[in-house]
């Protein structure tokens, strides 16, 4: 995959979702997405793998790092 092009960032309401990097504990992999606090469901966006992923994450859906919460 030589070009990737930008996929717009979908319709859907994010007010009053946390944004939030899950984290596997046995293999590290992360997941970014928002997580509802009325019901606990995690909405995964897309697979962090590089600094890259997450900047691309933050950026497209403008959240600032301070913003985000980790969860193991």
């Amino acid at each position: 995959m030589l070009f990737r092009r930008k996929k717009p960032a979908p319709a859907f309401d994010w007010t009053g979702k946390i944004p939030t990097i899950r984290t596997s504990i046995c293999t590290g992999e992360q997941t970014a997405g928002f997580l509802d606090p009325s019901s606990g469901r995690f909405f995964d966006i897309m697979l962090i793998r590089t600094g890259a992923d997450l900047r691309e994450f933050l950026e497209t859906y403008g959240v600032a790092e301070e913003e985000l919460r980790r969860e193991y």
